[in-house]
């Protein structure tokens, strides 16, 4: 039991809300929820004022698709605004169907099932399958929603180094239980670019019987054949038992999905709360979806202008000695250590007008206060060359 003088003092919720520091200090310095006034691809206006937005996960850049666009409206005048229910009641359309299928069969797995929120998809990918008495194996750098379905499981929790199978090895190996296991990854790390050594991942947990998980919601569209993901990247495909991600990134709309075996989605769509009782996407977010995985096979060169942004970009940050923390992908960090610092930083990128997220303990690891910074396809020769004079300046003004 807390000692009473070390038990903070009780107060109502009301007075919580009113004093928390947190809440205060993000007010203060603001540098989240900033509410662009308009925008055109890569370019956003913000405060008045045209800027590079160099945060957007809109890797491919087909949220300004003219196919994409065409489709969201002509599902608008056929399906209305919504289905205005449950998929398990009243909100199934032939439009959830078709998307799902396309998704299952270019992911390679036999079934699918798509939510009104990415994050609602990778939280029941792990909330829906483990439960108490279960232990997971779980990369201690994944993403909150991951995170917020192991809680929700409430089985026991496995921590192992980030992206590290040696040490994964260790700790299934002082496991050796016959309970059931399931390990938790992601495909690509969105915090830190890094990429899932999955075929070490799943050669650590051999003959376990281990169920695996990976949230592959930065993996799709940017890596494996036409953007199939990671577990393509590495051939693994058939040895992964749900891939999990989001809709609002390569696939430029919003919503999320989760792909495995006809059986383990039937299971989800039995036992999963967060499946059973949240409102189906709605038909300009399906119809969006579809039409950006079409484009994105049908249109390779917008993975190929990505790709070439992206080492160009990577050129720029490492010919200013800036810490990239290891990226491999789009997703690339700019490292700064110090919250002060990472603050002064990101203010100076905004003042040269380059939008970025900064990210500061304890969402990083404590000494990895960084920019968060993301390429897409739709970045011009011209905004790189912004971009590298707004590195050069908030390196100078900053560090």
């Amino acid at each position: 039991m807390a000692l009473p003088f070390f038990s903070p003092k009780p107060t109502s919720i009301r007075e919580r809300c009113r004093d928390d520091a947190a809440t205060k200090l993000r007010l203060r310095y603001a540098p989240y929820y900033h509410a662009m006034e308009a925008q055109s691809g890569t370019t956003i206006r913000l405060q008045g004022r045209d800027m590079v937005m160099l945060a957007s996960n809109d890797y491919l850049g087909l949220s300004f698709h003219p196919k994409v666009i065409e489709a969201g409206r002509t599902a608008l005048h056929q399906w209305g605004t919504s289905p205005t229910g449950a998929r398990v009641s009243n909100g199934s359309r032939a439009y959830h169907h078709e998307l799902e299928e396309k998704l299952a069969a270019f992911l390679g797995k036999e079934a699918c099932h798509v939510h009104a929120a990415g994050y609602l998809s990778c939280l029941s990918s792990v909330a829906a399958f483990a439960q108490r008495g279960d232990t997971l194996f779980v990369d201690k750098n994944i993403h909150s929603c991951l995170w917020e379905g192991i809680r929700l499981s409430t089985a026991e929790v496995e921590r192992f180094a980030h992206n590290d199978p040696a040490d994964l090895r260790a700790v299934a190996a002082a496991s050796p239980g016959a309970n059931p296991k399931l390990l938790v990854v992601e495909g690509i790390y969105s915090m830190e670019g890094h990429i899932a050594p999955l075929p070490d991942f799943l050669a650590a947990v051999e003959g376990l019987d281990c169920f695996n998980v990976v949230d592959d919601a930065h993996g799709l569209g940017v890596l494996g054949r036409d953007g199939r993901g990671t577990a393509d990247h590495f051939g693994v495909t058939d040895r992964i038992d749900i891939i999990c991600g989001s809709l609002s990134k390569s696939l430029a709309s919003t919503g999320g999905f989760v792909a495995g075996s006809r059986a383990s989605i039937e299971f989800m769509r039995t036992h999963g709360k967060q499946t059973l009782f949240s409102a189906a996407i709605s038909p300009s977010q399906a119809a969006v979806a579809t039409t950006a995985l079409e484009v994105m096979q049908s249109e390779p060169e917008h993975r190929d202008r990505l790709w070439e942004n992206t080492r160009r970009y990577k050129a720029i940050l490492t010919s200013l000695g800036l810490d990239t923390w290891g990226s491999e992908t789009p997703a690339i960090p700019v490292v700064i250590g110090d919250k002060q610092r990472a603050y002064a930083f990101w203010q100076a990128l905004l003042e040269k007008g380059v939008f970025t997220v900064l990210s500061i303990a304890p969402a990083v690891p404590p000494g990895k206060d960084l920019i968060r910074t993301a390429i897409s396809a739709g970045h011009t020769d011209t905004q790189l060359d912004q971009i590298a004079d707004a590195m050069a300046y908030a390196k100078k003004k900053a560090l």
